[in-house]
Order: C-alpha cells, then structure tokens, then sequence
C-alpha cells in the first residue's frame, strides 16, 4: 500500500498523458504517439513546478516501463520471416547502420557533442528511431534531457521523410508499378515504424498498390530492429569494461539482461507461429508494448527542460541531418547497384 502511494501519483500522471497521446498518434501517425507524448510532458513540466510527489512514480515509468516496452516489442518478431525477407535487404541495412554509427561517431568527436546525446542519436537514426533509442537508454544510463534530445532530432528528421520520400522516389525513378523497391528504400532510410509506415502508405496510394510498399517496408523494418541486439549488447560491454576498469564494478551490474528478454520474446513468437499460433495471437502484446513507449516518453517529458533542450538543440540536429543523408545515399547507391531500383 505505501508503495503505491509513494509511486502512485507519478504514474497516473504519465497515463493522463499517455492515454491522449496514444490515440493523437493514430490520427498523426506521421508525428506518432511517442514523440507527441514527450512533447506534452515537457509542456506540462513548464507549468508544474512542485513535482516532489510525482518524482518516484514518473522514475519507475521513465526506466522500468521503458524496458517492458522493449522486451514486448520482441513478440512483434517471427524470426523466420524477418530474416527470409531480410536476405534481400540485409547488405543495405548493415551498411545503413554502419555509416550512421560512423557518421555519429565522427562528429561527436569532431563537434564534442555529448557522447551519450551521440550514442543514442546515432542508434536511433540507424536502427529503428524510438524503439533503438528506448533500448539504448538505459544500457548507457542517458538521462530524460539526452533521452528527449535524441527523440526530438529522429522525429524532425522522420517527419521529413515521409513528407518528402514519396515525391523524392519518384524523381529518382523508383518502379511505380510495384511496391517492393520503394519498400526497401522506406524500409532501410526511415528511422521510426509510424514514419515507414505513413511513407510507405502514401506511395501504396500514389500507385494504387494496395499494401504492397507497406508489407515490404515494414518487413524490412522489423529485420533493422534485430540489429538492437547486437548494439545494446556492446554497449554494455563497453559501459561495462569501462566501470570495472575505473570502479571496480561488476559486469553483472550493468550488463542489459532485459535484452535477453528481449530475444526470449522473439523466439517465443517464432516457435509458436511455427506449431501454428497466428500471427495475430500477438498483436495486442505489440500494442501494449507501443503503449509502454508512449507512457516512458510521457514521463522522459516530465523530466526534461525544454527551455534547456532547445538552446542546446543544434548540434544534435547536424549530426541527425548528416546520419540522415548519410543513410540516404548509402541505401539510394547500393539499391542501384544490386539492381533493386
């Protein structure tokens, strides 16, 4: 009882934010539930100034719900036809990832942008925008204010490309007749999945393809996402290696068992869809775990200076552009050279 009523108040709190922001993302799906949920946390922590109460709660929702989030996201994971589908685009992807993370990695030295502002920038652009940058977080330990920074650079940059990718496909002569190159390249160069989602659905309905650049870039989507396994773990290897060496901590302490959950969840999914389980038997587990994104950003909004944020958001937007057209050009170059274009 006197753990709900110390962590009580907080939570609500996030829900009454979430719960709005959850439904606002489905008519939005180009902004999404997650990014208009840190967005009001972050208008709502303007005007509440005494928040002592709320602190504990909105730190459970911040941390533990943000890890819930990613080992429900595993369930959304049938392994055979992610890595099927995956065969054709995984040389672009691998490469995608690899110049992002290089790109990151160049100007966090070259512009001395935070190192865990970079991190989380530089996964969130690679891999999958929110979902990456939610298990990221807390395997390098970012605060709400780098948290909320990454966010706020993947969802400008996302917004754009659904804006701009349908017509730019068709500048550079994407097949209009068929879904499938265009669903690699949505696939491959857009970060967060409401944002694949509405570039591939705006192509679909320019050509009149029903759900076919839809079905492919999500597909393709999902076997970026895979790509947090290996990521997260490193990270925690690194993070680790470098406590031990300075502290003397153990590796136990902060390795990313939630991770492991993570791919426990996938195999689950795989090996029951395999006995004949439908696919859809899982859907309301990926919506819950959608949801669970939404209510940690709501409390990530909470605990964010906005005033802060934005005096120091330039930096941070350079190295999201350059990551962006990094990205771009490599996805644009090897789908011309593999023939897929």
């Amino acid at each position: 009882m006197n753990l709900l009523r110390k962590n009580g108040p907080g939570i609500l709190l996030c829900l009454a934010i979430a719960v709005p922001s959850w439904f606002l993302g489905d008519v939005f799906p180009i902004i999404g539930g997650a990014v208009i949920a840190i967005l009001a946390g972050m208008l709502v922590a303007l005007f509440f100034k005494d928040k002592a109460s709320y602190e504990p709660g909105i730190k459970i929702v911040s941390k533990k719900v943000l890890q819930w989030a990613v080992i429900l996201l595993g369930f959304g994971m049938d392994l055979n036809i992610v890595l099927q589908t995956g065969k054709q685009s995984l040389p672009i992807i691998i490469c995608t990832i690899s110049i992002s993370l290089l790109i990151a990695y160049i100007l966090h030295k070259a512009m001395k942008i935070p190192t865990k502002t970079s991190a989380l920038i530089g996964v969130g652009s690679s891999i999958c925008g929110g979902s990456a940058i939610a298990a990221t977080a807390p395997v390098i330990e970012a605060d709400e204010e780098e948290v909320a920074q990454a966010i706020s650079v993947i969802f400008f940059f996302n917004v754009l490309a659904a804006l701009l990718f349908p017509t730019f496909g068709k500048l550079v002569g994407f097949d209009t007749g068929s879904g499938e190159a265009f669903g690699i390249f949505a696939g491959t160069a857009v970060n967060d999945t409401s944002s694949v989602t509405a570039t591939a659905a705006t192509w679909d309905s320019m050509w009149n393809l029903g759900s076919a650049t839809l079905d492919k870039a999500v597909t393709v989507k999902l076997t970026r996402t895979l790509a947090i396994i290996p990521i997260t773990l490193l990270l925690g290897y690194l993070r680790a290696r470098n406590e031990e060496s300075e502290n003397k901590i153990d590796f136990k302490q902060i390795f990313p068992f939630f991770i492991l959950f993570f791919i426990g969840a996938s195999i689950i999914t795989t090996v029951a869809i395999h006995f004949g389980v439908p696919a859809a038997f899982f859907t309301p587990i990926k919506e819950l775990s959608k949801f669970f994104i939404v209510l940690a950003m709501a409390a990530i909004g909470l605990n964010t200076n906005i005033v802060k944020l934005v005096k120091n958001g330039g930096k941070p937007i350079t190295m999201g552009a350059c990551c962006w057209a990094g990205i771009t050009i490599v996805s644009l170059g090897l789908q011309n050279f593999l023939g897929l274009v």
